[in-house]
């Protein structure tokens, strides 16, 4: 819904965390990196606890994804803010993987190239949402991270078992060490 209210402003990413894996239906999109990633953003934003659904807006503000009046008033306060950095991207199919390029005029910074699918269904055959079908987007199904060192570079990343570039996009974000995200683009793949 967020995809489609904020067009080409907002970018969604999808981290199908793992500690639900154990409860009858093992989500085939799940991470134990994305827990992590989870644990860390905990960490930065002093939390006790961990939880799902949950909304991370730009690293620094947390609250319950189903809150959709707080979800859209920290979008819109965010999106009058211009950020002081640049970053830009370009994505090109290469096999089993994607070379991405960037530029950014980020320094001291991460830079996250996210490889996201699109869309997809899964059917729910036991746990809790037994017979359920899900419907996912942005589904991040593989990330690197890297210190920035150089204002541009390319980064390979590789596509999972199954997943055609043509089903995918680039998301590449930088953050600073409070996980802060300072700027970020997307991009579609160049088949």
């Amino acid at each position: 819904k967020l995809l489609r209210e904020y067009k080409n402003d907002v970018y969604v990413l999808g981290y199908h965390v793992d500690y639900w894996d154990n409860l009858g239906w093992k989500d085939a999109f799940s991470s134990a990196a994305y827990s992590q990633r989870q644990k860390n953003y905990a960490k930065v934003l002093k939390l006790s606890s961990v939880y799902t659904p949950q909304v991370i807006v730009n690293g620094v503000e947390q609250f319950v994804g189903s809150d959709e009046n707080k979800l859209h008033a920290s979008v819109d306060k965010d999106l009058k803010q211009m950020p002081a950095q640049t970053l830009s991207v370009t994505a090109k199919a290469n096999n089993n993987s994607v070379d991405v390029f960037y530029q950014t005029n980020s320094s001291n910074n991460n830079l996250d190239i996210a490889l996201i699918q699109l869309t997809a269904e899964k059917k729910v055959r036991r746990g809790e949402n037994s017979g359920a079908t899900l419907h996912h987007v942005n589904i991040v199904r593989n990330i690197q991270t890297v210190a920035l060192k150089n204002n541009s570079g390319n980064i390979l990343i590789n596509l999972p078992a199954g997943l055609s570039a043509k089903n995918c996009q680039v998301i590449a974000f930088t953050q600073d060490v409070n996980m802060k995200i300072t700027s970020a683009a997307k991009t579609n793949i160049q088949l």
